[in-house]
């Protein structure tokens, strides 16, 4: 498609049951690389180039802090572009291809001495993070705009959130075994190529911006910007709930390898299944959430899906760890539809208000908040395995309390987690389901 191509579509109408596929579609590269990164970087470079693991743990940290800082800050200019091809168009389409090559060079490092390869860590993965933030946040800003209302928005994201959990389950069991077939650079060169190509479709046939969304006014001042955001009574109570629900969901993920083995004392299988039953019942639960928020309101659904997680994590508990984790997954399910939904309405009253659409601010805000729970999830995980005596040179032969510290950090934390999110949704102020 040409720039001048570009410029002429707009969006008039709901957007086509095609154009919504294609959208969808650019939910399984992002989260194909952000779980290939995540579940397996610290040890590509540990364990296989040999870098210090503490050299490594700083540049993670600094990879969490630049990532979070570039939210808002992304998510702002892109709220002040004015240009013929839009405000979100000319980011996603100058960053595709910095992304797949940042992405594909993490895993394609020189032959380098150890602060050699650091250096390069650290450079690549800025790079990374620059190229992500900018195509990320503002695909994720299209959302609202392009789906206008609750029933739209409740159609529209069943193909994201689908492809989104397929790239989640192959991002994290695709990736071992590209690695051990091909190599490390095959494998990153086969899922950059995958991922490019998966972006350029769903930009070229599904990324629209709308005619009238921008307004003709100058841009809202950046000090208005941070005090209309932060004052909005809907957007706090939503972030925080955001947050408490997201780290319920990392202390899960992160307990679950610990449940495994020195809980059920079974092999690494045992951790495949129960993270695979959370993820394939999350898929048609996608699908029945949508249905109950076209027929309920954005929150009357969020806090029913926020109650099915709480009381799915205590199936946990249950002799049939399958099934716990099959609810988990239900409730997983509802929160991938629905938060976004959400989100998108807070967007628009903000606009009614201001008279201002603000998703990139918005976005960017939530982005950096959300952050912290890769934060409480740490700190969470080390008190626990702490207190009840964890010592990873014993091996197999932990002590008893070991089992019950794993239980509570899988069951009760995240509970209590989940009660204060429900909380913080129960208070969200908007009752209704369109303005």
């Amino acid at each position: 498609m040409s720039l001048a191509g570009i410029r002429e579509r707009r969006l008039e109408g709901a957007p086509t049951r095609a154009q919504s596929i294609a959208f969808g579609a650019s939910g399984f590269p992002i989260q194909l690389m952000t779980q290939t990164f995540s579940a397996f970087v610290v040890y590509f470079y540990v364990a296989r180039l040999g870098v210090p693991a503490d050299w490594v743990a700083v540049a993670m940290i600094a990879h969490g802090v630049l990532n979070a800082a570039l939210n808002p800050v992304v998510g702002a200019l892109s709220d002040r572009l004015r240009s013929p091809w839009g405000r979100r168009i000319p980011w996603i389409g100058v960053g595709l291809v910095p992304l797949a090559a940042a992405f594909a060079l993490i895993w394609m490092p020189p032959a380098l001495p150890a602060a050699g390869l650091i250096a390069w860590f650290l450079v690549v993965v800025a790079v990374y993070d620059i190229a992500f933030v900018v195509v990320v946040l503002n695909i994720s800003a299209l959302f609202p705009e392009m789906f206008r209302t609750t029933e739209e928005r409740a159609r529209g994201n069943v193909p994201r959130q689908i492809f989104a959990i397929v790239g989640m389950v192959l991002g994290t069991a695709g990736a071992p075994l590209l690695y051990g077939t091909i190599g490390w650079h095959g494998m990153a060169i086969a899922l950059a190529a995958v991922c490019l190509v998966l972006l350029i479709w769903s930009f070229a046939g599904g990324m629209i911006e709308r005619h009238g969304a921008v307004a003709t006014a100058p841009p809202m001042p950046w000090r208005d910007q941070l005090r209309h955001t932060f004052a909005n009574r809907a957007f706090v109570p939503y972030v925080l709930g955001s947050l408490l629900v997201q780290s319920a969901i990392a202390v899960i993920l992160a307990a679950i390898p610990f449940y495994v083995e020195f809980s059920l004392r079974a092999d690494e299988t045992s951790g495949s299944i129960l993270l695979g039953a959370v993820f394939v019942t999350a898929i048609p639960a996608i699908v029945l959430w949508s249905a109950v928020v076209r027929r309920t309101t954005p929150r009357t659904a969020l806090l029913w899906s926020v109650a099915v997680f709480g009381v799915a994590v205590v199936g946990y508990l249950l002799p049939g760890d399958v099934l716990g984790a099959a609810l988990v997954g239900v409730g997983v399910g509802g929160l991938l539809q629905l938060l976004e939904v959400v989100l998108a309405q807070i967007i628009d009253q903000d606009a009614a208000r201001t008279g201002h659409r603000r998703e990139g601010v918005y976005f960017g805000v939530n982005g950096f908040v959300v952050r912290g729970s890769v934060v409480l999830q740490a700190v969470v995980a080390a008190w626990v395995l702490n207190a009840s005596g964890f010592d990873a040179a014993l091996g197999d032969a932990q002590p008893d309390s070991v089992d019950g510290g794993i239980r509570i950090m899988l069951t009760l934390v995240p509970l209590a987690l989940t009660a204060l999110a429900w909380l913080c949704f129960w208070l969200y102020p908007i009752r209704t389901r369109d303005l």
